[in-house]
């Protein structure tokens, strides 16, 4: 029997190539998502142990008891700290860290790198052991900067030359005093890191004369532990904690590993999709092997074999199948893997250089994947071989299904599906993340239910297209006739379409209501022309809206001032607007009241005045963060949204309460409107600020949606696996189709069909099959789209369904368009066979 089943391999090795393709494809995608994040993680947990070279020791503030659970202040980290730390015993150095957001310009005033990886920092002294010097000299003065050597490189900065920053509004123009090297992830992911002497850090970041940190080193010989315990009994109890550098490293390398991990897993899903698909094929292409050696296994059956060995043959086969798809299928996926370290190399936003990683872990993975997932899908036509009894094999009785096995089919289809929509539709009543969970189980349910089912809506939705195919005559006729003639093996090749365009459509449709929402939350919340705010989200100053008040062609300003208070025994934040202009620059619907911010009198939203019990003419008391208290009044109750909720009231009453005021982003309407030349006026009037971001109504959409846009893209590019292993479960199943019919082809042939007639016939039925599967996978992935919408809805008021007619039409002409392409070969190939040869065949 072991010898039988490689001598099937051999002997069928062209018709099992399909079937090595679509599992190799599958065991690529895991292993290539493996190696890949494998090689990052390790690239990027090496490089972030680097930048603890240079502490043993970090010293960090501790927290001030403020009774209850809540924490109270910091304390502070003194300069008389950073000495005590250095006289320690074991103790080389102690320096005081200072960071903060620092926004550096390019030579054309553009931000370099993401605003969250604009960073900047204090140059220790005049040799800082942390930041080696390439050249120049340590900066000395709020005049003069240090950059690190990759942002030298990208922007073509040198010594001397002067450069624009900005870290809370005001722009900065400082010289380059010198060039230094670092280890800084954020650095290596594009950003930059601009330092500047510890008196100008300390300055520019608001932090008096403290510190953010204080990094001890150790002596020769002295561990960080026995450092850390000397630094525990030398500093204040209470006031500092301590960390060793290796727990930091430990720290770090765990959250990077965490990280790659959920990038891992998101991976993983989608070749899990392509090796699902991939099982469509591998039974079909069993299943019509088997059904193609009937006699053969009748004859081993009848010589002695038992049913049992019938089975193993069957799994050997598969077991040699998914053995070769797994090597060819590693090797593939450690060069993709490869390939994208390099790709992501020739990008700013780069990771540490590092050796490719291959784990036994990676290999492991790669041969049960392959190997499991081709026995498994294997094992079903297995069984059904031996359970062919001999005689009934010989005289091929067994070949159509009977009727039992149909209804019975048909009945499990109908209650999964069914069932799979009532848990869809329950979901659907269910609120944000409590439905996700039931959604995702009745859309799985759903899906199998349908495939279920794709025998049964074969013939209808198939039958639909027969008066178009009757415009191409007996070929047409033919075309239809054989996509209906099995069922099954029609089902299981357009199964293999549907779920992947069932992903894509579903996804679509969301992303495409989505962005609807942001843009009519944007457009009906926001009167103002721009709202400005730092690139990174950080504070501004209060500066950049008294400079925007006084600009040219500027009619009203507000900014949108966060303040933390004490209400109801709890924490809470109120924001603060100009209360004679707010009016002008938002349009909230208000639900009881007036919209009247001045004085005491302040607007909420819906959803704070349930959670405290108000509505108009409320009153209530809150204490500020200076301990004062004041009553005020609810003038209105407005409807929030995604971008403006809370309480509302005006900055006069708000600013002399606050020791160091600061706008989250400030509001702007303009006389002539949004337009190019007022957004310039503006920007000019911030100094041409590399750290500000100056945005319209569409900006802010586009900001909101950007995420999502890059999530569908990368759920489209990924999803290609999928549609890819499809279209060679389509080529896979003509092939073996053409081979199957070979002597009703030559007898087509023999009265009268040409070979133009044989081709038309294969594409056309290649057509049918895949446009098949398209309208069964835009059905179904409308449906879930609308049911995910659902969820949405809950959490997003401006939700409603938007379904884009443009692309779902594109995405049908696609699936005939893989229909097409499917069937180039396996026409050909049928065109191509000998007449005498085909009708003697057997």
């Amino acid at each position: 029997m072991f010898r039988t089943a490689l001598r099937n391999v051999f002997a069928h090795k062209a018709r099992l190539l399909m079937t090595v393709l679509a599992v190799m494809l599958g065991v690529a995608f895991v292993s290539g998502t493996l190696v890949f994040t494998n090689t990052i993680s390790d690239a990027l947990q090496k490089s972030s142990a680097k930048g603890f070279d240079h502490v043993d020791v970090a010293v960090t503030p501790g927290w001030k008891d403020a009774g209850g659970d809540e924490l109270g202040e910091a304390y502070e980290l003194t300069p008389a700290m950073v000495e005590d730390s250095a006289r320690v015993p074991g103790a080389a150095r102690a320096i005081g860290v200072v960071t903060g957001f620092t926004a550096m310009a390019d030579r054309d005033g553009r931000l370099i790198g993401d605003g969250f990886q604009s960073q900047g920092g204090n140059y220790w002294g005049t040799d800082d052991p942390r930041y080696p010097l390439t050249e120049g000299h340590a900066p000395k003065g709020a005049d003069e900067v240090l950059i690190d050597t990759e942002t030298a490189k990208r922007t073509g900065y040198q010594v001397g030359d002067t450069v624009r920053m900005s870290v809370d509004g005001p722009v900065l123009e400082p010289v380059v005093a010198g060039v230094f090297t670092t280890d800084d992830g954020n650095v290596a992911a594009g950003g930059s890191l601009a330092l500047f002497d510890t008196a100008t850090a300390q300055k520019l970041f608001g932090k008096g004369d403290t510190f953010d940190e204080i990094a001890v080193k150790a002596k020769d010989g002295v561990s960080d532990a026995a450092l850390r315990a000397e630094l525990d009994k030398a500093l204040p109890a209470g006031a500092v904690e301590t960390t060793t550098g290796t727990k930091l490293a430990e720290d770090q390398a765990s959250m990077i590993a965490s990280s790659m991990e959920e990038m891992k897993q998101s991976l993983l899903v989608f070749a899990g999709i392509a090796l699902f698909v991939g099982t469509f094929i591998i039974a079909n292409t069993f299943t019509m092997l088997v059904a193609q050696r009937t006699r053969e296994l009748a004859l081993m059956r009848a010589v002695g074999a038992s049913r049992r060995q019938v089975t193993r043959s069957v799994l050997l086969e598969a077991f040699v199948v998914g053995a070769v798809a797994a090597v060819v299928g590693l090797l593939t996926g450690i060069g993709i893997g490869a390939g994208l370290q390099a790709l992501m190399g020739t990008f700013d936003g780069s990771v540490p250089a590092g050796p490719l990683v291959v784990t036994p872990g990676t290999v492991g993975t790669a041969f049960a994947v392959g190997v499991l997932i081709t026995m498994l899908a294997a094992w079903l036509p297995g069984r059904r071989a031996a359970k062919i009894p001999p005689v009934a094999a010989m005289s091929s009785v067994h070949a159509k299904a009977t009727t039992r096995s149909l209804v019975l089919r048909n009945t499990l289809g109908a209650l999964v599906s069914g069932a799979g929509v009532a848990v869809v539709l329950a979901a659907t009543t269910m609120s944000g993340t409590d439905g996700q969970a039931p959604m995702g189980i009745g859309a799985v349910l759903l899906i199998i239910g349908v495939f279920i089912l794709t025998p049964l809506l074969s013939r209808p939705l198939i039958a639909a297209a027969a008066p178009v195919l009757r415009v191409f005559g007996v070929s047409g006729k033919l075309a239809r006739q054989n996509s209906v003639r099995d069922p099954r093996r029609t089902a299981a090749t357009a199964s293999a379409l549907m779920i992947g365009l069932t992903l894509i459509t579903g996804m679509t449709v969301v992303a495409g209501s989505l962005q609807n929402a942001i843009d009519k939350m944007a457009a009906s919340s926001i009167e103002a022309d721009y709202v400005v705010s730092m690139a990174n989200g950080n504070w501004l100053s209060p500066d950049v809206g008294r400079a925007l008040k006084q600009s040219d062609g500027v009619t009203a300003t507000s900014p949108l001032r966060n303040g933390a208070v004490r209400l109801d025994g709890g924490t809470d934040f109120v924001t603060g607007v100009d209360g004679a202009s707010i009016g002008e620059l938002t349009d909230f619907p208000v639900l009881d009241g007036a919209f009247e911010v001045t004085g005491t009198r302040v607007v909420v939203d819906q959803e704070t005045a349930e959670e405290y019990g108000w509505k108009a003419r409320s009153r209530f008391a809150l204490t500020y963060e200076d301990g004062e208290k004041q009553e005020l009044t609810v003038a209105g109750v407005y409807e929030g949204n995604k971008m403006f909720r809370g309480i509302m009231l005006d900055t006069a009453t708000l600013a002399p309460h606050q020791s160091d005021p600061l706008d989250m982003q400030v509001m702007v309407k303009t006389s002539g409107g949004a337009s190019d030349a007022a957004k310039d006026g503006l920007v000019e009037a911030l100094g041409t600020n590399p750290g500000i971001k100056v945005k319209d109504k569409k900006d802010i959409s586009n900001e909101l949606a950007s995420t999502l846009t890059l999530v569908l893209n990368m759920v489209y590019g990924l999803l290609g696996m999928a549609v890819l292993v499809a279209v060679l479960g389509v080529v896979n199943t003509l092939a073996m189709s053409v081979f199957e019919r070979s002597q009703e082809i030559g007898m087509l042939r023999a009265i009268g069909l040409d070979r133009k007639g044989v081709k038309r016939m294969v594409r056309l039925e290649s057509l049918v099959i895949s446009l098949f599967g398209g309208v069964l996978g835009i059905g179904l992935g409308v449906f879930f789209g609308w049911a995910a919408g659902r969820l949405v809805d809950s959490t997003v008021a401006t939700y409603e369904l938007i379904l884009p007619w443009d692309r779902l039409a594109v995405f049908l002409l696609l699936s005939g368009a893989v229909g097409v392409i499917a069937a180039l070969w396996p026409a050909r190939r049928a065109a191509r066979l000998n007449m005498l040869g085909a009708i003697k065949a057997e």
